[in-house]
């Protein structure tokens, strides 16, 4: 088993992190003639113009990746040669692997528009409600036409694509409003990446009680890029990720998780759909709370601000960077969180969610202390 798993995390990890890191070189030294520069101004807390291209690489990093995997697939298929260097555990999966490659390369194409839209964004600004129809199309698109859909129990058809739909463009402005701070987005996009792949291999696809090797190694492909990304973004960022990187995560990440399967083989463990939730925890309260100060106090919804988790956290002493690990470190207890969940009984489930709940009070509690300050 620890043969495959070492395969599967060279072949899906490692190329897209190479890719990645090696791209964004030219993209920071053609910045400027680019166009994707990040001005010192406004909410900004950084400190000198800086490239906005890390999207840039880190889809050339998953395109670049599957690209050559699919070609790879296609010739094992027939090669018998390559197939004896595998582990024999994954030589039965390549036609059904090949079998998906059209639906992988929707998707890929969807991410694509969300990619050129951050792109152009980046450059010259494009208007919110633009930027949100064309979320909402491309979101439409993968639920209505490729079929993805929330595995919620509700049995409501047009209720769960309307929920998949507003889960996927939630996931993608998650993430953007999550980039405010050096290597923060990127990192806790690569944590909540890790965590769902993780839960994806230990937990089997009903139908073939094997791992969910596609809907994993997706993940892990951008787990990858992501990391050759940070290889630039980590403090003090050569690079940021700009909308182009943060609406692809997003979308990605979004997508998985509507693709895979929770509950698994023998016992019925219907919780475990909450197990998305329970990783996305951090991103998710970060931008409601975001939203909600906007709304208290009469601002544009769409008008960046200081008022994120990590901006507060600094406003209670923390230093960027602590700021920035605190933040991982919340992500990956509840990453943890939603590994266990997906394996054990409802009452064991309450018990996970509760402690996930109580880490958030906690954190609620902690910046309470600042808001009493100001309002003093």
């Amino acid at each position: 088993m620890s043969q495959w798993i070492g395969w599967l995390l060279a072949v899906t990890v490692v190329p897209p992190m190479v890719i990645c890191a090696i791209t964004l070189y030219p993209v920071r030294w053609f910045a400027v003639r680019l166009g994707l520069l990040a001005p010192m101004s406004g909410h900004s807390t950084h400190t000198r113009v800086t490239p906005l291209g890390g999207g840039i690489g880190i889809w050339m990093g998953i395109v670049g990746t599957f690209a050559i995997g699919t070609l790879a697939v296609a010739f094992a298929r027939h090669a018998p040669e390559w197939q004896a260097r595998m582990p024999a555990a994954m030589v039965p999966l390549l036609n059904g692997v090949w079998s998906k490659a059209g639906q992988l390369w929707a998707v890929l194409g969807a991410g694509t528009v969300l990619a050129i839209l951050g792109v152009t964004d980046d450059r010259r600004g494009v208007n919110e409600w633009v930027r949100l129809a064309v979320e909402f199309a491309v979101a439409a698109f993968v639920v209505y036409y490729l079929d993805f859909g929330l595995t919620a129990y509700i049995g409501v058809a047009w209720l769960t694509n309307l929920l998949s739909v507003i889960w996927i463009v939630g996931l993608i402005n998650s993430f953007n409003m999550l980039d405010n701070m050096d290597g923060l987005s990127g990192g806790v996009a690569a944590i909540i990446a890790a965590t769902m792949a993780a839960v994806m291999l230990i937990t089997p696809d009903p139908g073939t009680a094997r791992p969910q090797f596609f809907v994993a190694a997706l993940l892990l492909v951008v787990l990858g890029s992501l990391l050759g990304f940070l290889w630039h973004n980590r403090p003090p960022a050569k690079i940021f990720m700009g909308d182009a990187g943060s609406y692809l995560v997003g979308f990605l990440v979004a997508i998985s998780m509507l693709m895979a399967t929770y509950a698994g083989d023998g016992e019925p463990r219907p919780h475990a759909v909450l197990a998305p939730l329970c990783v996305m925890a951090v991103p998710l309260y970060d931008m409601i709370t975001v939203l909600w100060i906007r709304v208290r106090e009469g601002r544009s919804l769409f008008v960046g601000d200081r008022s994120h988790f990590s901006h507060r956290l600094v406003d209670l002493g923390l230093s960027r960077t602590q700021a920035v690990l605190t933040i991982y470190l919340v992500t990956a207890t509840c990453g943890l969180a939603a590994i266990v969940l997906t394996q054990v009984t409802v009452i064991q489930a309450v018990m996970v969610l509760g402690i996930v709940a109580c880490m958030l009070l906690l954190v609620v509690i902690l910046e309470s202390t600042g808001w009493r300050k100001d309002d003093q």
